[in-house]
């Protein structure tokens, strides 16, 4: 039988290819099995010994195998490239896939109590930087208001040659001294009034700085006393006023230039206020008239009335009793006076009008 037979050129070669095809895949199969495929299965004959010897002698491999030196072990670790073939992952450790969250229910009185709220404590705020400049003492410490001018004397540590004083904000004219002193002086007008005042060394530029110190600036001392009254007399001669002081159970007078209160000299009188200059300090007060309302109370020696109390005239000595037209003005009535023995002997009119002012007139 002929395969070629009515067949076109194109078939004809498909045939061709086919056997040739087959040829070769029957070469491969040979190739890799062998002649295993073709060949019968051999026979394998077993005897078995019923009592083995055992051998006296062990075999030794007679080859010796050398063990790789340092440096080829090194080489080889460098050289040989490292191989991922891939990345091995899996569930994450103690996750269970089958769980899911469950909200827990809200709390609230009285069966489940709403746990006290987390209060974070606020962030404490940086220490601030440590002052360049350290001031350790200044002198004075206090001043009196109203006083004079004064050099202010500041010590303490690494003071710059270039640092001011500061008073109160204000730049003095300063004076360096060394890296521990320094000096400035200080206005009348910037201790007018009582209160703190800021001190402080500082350079031009602000980088430079010490703590701030505070100077006290105080009140002078003031008198004490109540001006109730004065006798005048013709050209202000020998003028005498009257103060009520605390302790005191009847009034003390004082003329121009005296002292009264161990501090205080009278300067001026009149018939509203006196004038008191402070013989240590060199300040001048001014102590109006004392008068109480009307109807109202004068109060203990040295003190004015308190509300609600009624009006009692102080009377150190109950036994004096004012006659009419003994009324000095200026004085009150209650204040007793001296009397002299001879006060009720009769003098004629020449003699009283000479004693009184000495001019002779009435």
């Amino acid at each position: 039988m002929n395969p070629f037979a009515g067949k076109s050129q194109t078939e004809r070669n498909k045939i061709i290819a086919a056997l040739v095809l087959g040829v070769l895949a029957l070469g491969s199969l040979f190739f890799a099995f062998g002649g295993s495929i073709f060949s019968k299965s051999p026979k394998v004959t077993v005897s078995v010994s019923p009592t083995p010897s055992p051998s006296a002698t062990v075999p030794i491999d007679p080859v010796q195998k050398n063990v790789p030196t340092q440096t080829e072990q090194n080489f080889v670790y460098e050289t040989t490239p490292v191989v991922y073939n891939g990345v091995v992952s899996g569930p994450d450790p103690g996750r269970n896939i089958f769980a899911f969250y469950e909200p827990p229910p809200p709390c609230g009185p009285p069966t489940n109590p709403c746990p006290p709220p987390i209060i974070k404590p606020p962030t404490p705020a940086p220490p601030p930087p440590t002052p360049e400049i350290n001031i350790t003492a200044f002198s004075p410490t206090s001043v009196y208001a109203g006083s004079r001018g004064f050099r202010l004397e500041v010590t303490g540590e690494r003071m710059q040659p270039d640092a001011k004083i500061y008073f109160s904000q204000s730049e003095l004219a300063t004076t360096f001294v060394n890296s521990q002193r320094m000096t400035a002086d200080v206005p009348a007008n910037f201790i007018a009034g009582e209160g703190p005042r800021q001190i402080i060394i500082q350079t031009p530029d602000g980088k430079k700085y010490s703590q701030s110190m505070t100077l006290n600036v105080q009140a002078p001392p003031k008198p004490g006393f109540q001006y109730i009254g004065m006798i005048a007399r013709k050209r202000s001669n020998n003028d005498t006023a009257y103060f009520m002081d605390q302790g005191r159970q009847t009034p003390l007078s004082a003329r121009l230039n005296d002292v009264v209160g161990g501090r205080f000299r009278l300067v001026s009188i009149s018939a509203d206020e006196t004038v008191f200059e402070d013989v240590s300090l060199g300040f001048k007060h001014k102590v109006p008239l004392y008068r109480p309302a009307p109807g109202t109370s004068t109060g203990a020696p040295g003190r004015p009335p308190t509300a609600g109390e009624n009006y009692v005239p102080y009377n150190p000595n109950p036994n004096f009793q004012v006659q009419p037209g003994q009324s000095i003005p200026g004085i009150p009535d209650n204040i007793p006076r001296y009397v002299p023995p001879n006060a009720n002997k009769q003098t004629d009119k020449k003699d009283q009008d000479d004693d009184d002012d000495g001019d002779g007139k009435p």
